[in-house]
């Protein structure tokens, strides 16, 4: 390939794509604001009218699950290591089955807007305590850097101003979030697919031509080891192998999109349960395509810089500029694509901030608000989420100042991100599959859960794996013009973001460092969960848990495995009792709602006189 020309750079077509994505994010929230009545009450703010239908809930779940790191750092991930991330595919489908016949069910019969509700009905008011204000804070951290990552990114390698975009993002979120609440979070995010999809396919498709063929970069991808997909070593201190992704993969994306109060939120502002769980499965193809972009992406990128890798060579100064600096090598003769991607890792952030805009504004009306202020009329509650909604977008845009101070903390905060879901997704697995668990047996089996993986995820940043453990591939620069220094290659220690300032440098390494610290990253949310889950239940049984009476409505049961039969046999039963969930929109406390009750009755006599 030899030299390569000179980059080219961000021209006024290419701004003027990026901002007409940005407007047309601010005029779906316009929109909805207006539309239908407007936000009347906090069910209609919060929760849609729970009157969303399947496939922009589908869409909206794949676009927040798609951040800037996704579209930046996936592909960099794959030039680095190979294309075993593709395995995620198979963890994708493990985790959406868990979440739609595990999670939903119990979450969607209880008619709840805030996640955290159904650990107050489940234990008690302080465990709901400790599982919102958990999320509250690793909500604002992670987006704090969802914003500011791709612009430090872009900023460096298109010169695209950094702080405008940070605001501009931030300030548009909020906008749209403010005023139209999760109508406009779910249709924006639609916009944003497509914006995404097409930044992607762009790529693909310039880099097929400038590469020679689909075979081509096959081909270079192979002689490089790219084409890794089988690695069946069982060693759980290998970075990624097939146990890795499918066992660490599903625990952590269980806790995204189980338990995680932005996803869950969306899929229950379905109008029926059957719909809540079709977005969950039509959002499965979803995650496939764009896998299957940026996985594709990883390849093009290697295959064009096979013989001078632009990070060693120093042209760029992390992983994550590898793909904006593709996107001007190989589409500058193309005014305004290059925006194009730009707008499309954008559409990653706006709709992964968005979401947890909205979900951080339903945590704390539905869980620090209403049961405090009882006597709140709806009206006020919808100013009230409003106004929360104002608070949290302009905390994470400071969240994101804050982050351009730590930088390494970028990676830090991101591990926290699984650290803080692991043991969250323990809590809610002992309360809905195991009918003995108790307050204590929680709380212990929660904090427990908590400091295992703080302590491990904290280890991995100070003393971070040795490289026979992350395998990172071979990167030449011999077709650079410049000198190749061996030295140059760096490891990477996690996901997105390549070194850690945390880093102890020329330390003896210890048997804990090498062994317990080294562990896969994938495998912190794993331990924290099952901390938790096995804590808890060991516990429960030691302080009375089997003697407790309890409302089969919490748990999971085998009529909610059978109902998803059910639409092909009593179809009128299951409409009658979705329309009455309509109307009451689930009230304050959905135990005490009458129409649930008759439902449990007359479904299943037993339940009936337990309760």
């Amino acid at each position: 390939m030899g030299a390569q020309r000179a980059l080219g750079s961000f021209a006024v077509g290419d701004y003027l794509v990026f901002a007409g994505v940005l407007l047309v994010s601010a005029a779906i929230g316009v929109y909805y604001a207006f539309a239908g009545g407007g936000q009347q009450t906090s069910t209609d703010f919060l929760m849609g009218g729970r009157r969303m239908t399947a496939v922009p809930v589908a869409l909206s779940l794949t676009a927040s699950f798609m951040s800037a790191v996704t579209v930046l750092g996936t592909p960099a991930e794959v030039y680095r290591f190979g294309a075993i991330f593709s395995i995620f595919g198979i963890t994708y489908f493990l985790m959406v089955f868990l979440s739609a016949e595990v999670f939903l069910p119990v979450f969607y019969k209880l008619g709840i807007t805030s996640t955290y509700e159904y650990l107050e009905l489940r234990f008690n008011r302080y465990i709901r305590l400790c599982g919102t204000v958990l999320f509250i804070v690793q909500t604002i951290l992670y987006t704090g850097i969802v914003i500011y990552a791709p612009a430090l990114a872009l900023n460096q390698v298109t010169g695209f101003d950094r702080w405008g975009a940070v605001v501009a993002t931030g300030v548009v979120c909020t906008f749209y979030c403010t005023l139209g609440g999760l109508k406009a979070v779910v249709w924006t995010d639609v916009f944003q697919v497509g914006i995404m999809v097409a930044g992607f396919a762009s790529v693909i498709i310039q880099a097929v031509v400038v590469q020679g063929g689909i075979e081509t970069i096959l081909n270079d991808a192979y002689e490089g080891g790219r084409l890794n997909f089988w690695n069946f070593n069982p060693n759980p201190l290998q970075r990624h192998t097939f146990w890795t992704i499918i066992i660490g993969g599903t625990f952590t994306w269980t806790s995204i999109y189980g338990v995680n109060q932005s996803q869950v939120q969306r899929y229950s502002a379905c109008k029926s349960r059957f719909q809540a769980k079709l977005s969950l499965y039509i959002n499965l193809l979803g995650l496939w395509v764009i896998l299957t972009c940026s996985v594709f992406c990883g390849l093009s990128l290697y295959s064009r810089y096979r013989d001078c890798d632009p990070w060693t060579a120093k042209k760029v100064s992390a992983e994550d500029q590898l793909m904006p600096y593709l996107v001007l090598d190989i589409l500058q003769d193309y005014p305004g694509v290059p925006g194009l991607f730009v707008a499309c890792a954008y559409s990653g952030t706006l709709s992964t901030v968005s979401s947890s805009i909205n979900a951080l504004a339903a945590v704390t009306v539905e869980d620090l608000i209403k049961p405090r202020f009882r006597s709140l009329s709806e009206r006020s509650l919808s100013w009230i989420s409003q106004g929360m909604s104002v608070l949290f977008g302009m905390l994470c845009i400071g969240m994101a100042a804050l982050a351009s101070l730590m930088g390494a903390l970028l990676q830090a905060a991101l591990s926290i991100f699984g650290m803080v879901g692991g043991p969250l997704l323990g809590l809610f697995s002992l309360g809905i599959l195991v009918p003995f668990a108790n307050s204590v047996g929680a709380f212990v089996g929660l904090l427990a859960g908590f400091v295992t993986s703080l302590w491990i995820g904290i280890g991995a940043q100070l003393y971070p794996p040795l490289p026979e453990r992350t395998m990172p591939l071979h990167l030449a620069t011999y077709g650079c013009n410049s000198t190749y220094n061996a030295t140059d290659v760096v490891t990477a220690t996690e996901m997105p973001f390549s070194t850690s300032a945390f880093q102890i440098h020329n330390v003896e390494r210890t048997p804990l460092m090498n062994n317990w610290y080294s562990l896969s990253y994938l495998y912190f949310s794993t331990i924290g969960t099952l901390t938790t889950f096995f804590i808890g239940m060991f516990l429960s049984l030691l302080t009375g848990g089997r003697k407790q009476k309890l409302d089969p409505r919490f748990l999971l049961t085998k009529e909610d495995f059978l109902s998803n039969f059910a639409i092909f046999k009593k179809k009128d039963r299951v409409l009658s009792y979705k329309s009455h969930m309509v109307e009451d929109g689930g009230t304050d406390n959905p135990a005490f709602n009458h129409v649930e009750l008759n439902f449990t009755d007359q479904s299943d006599k037993v339940n009936g006189t337990r309760l």
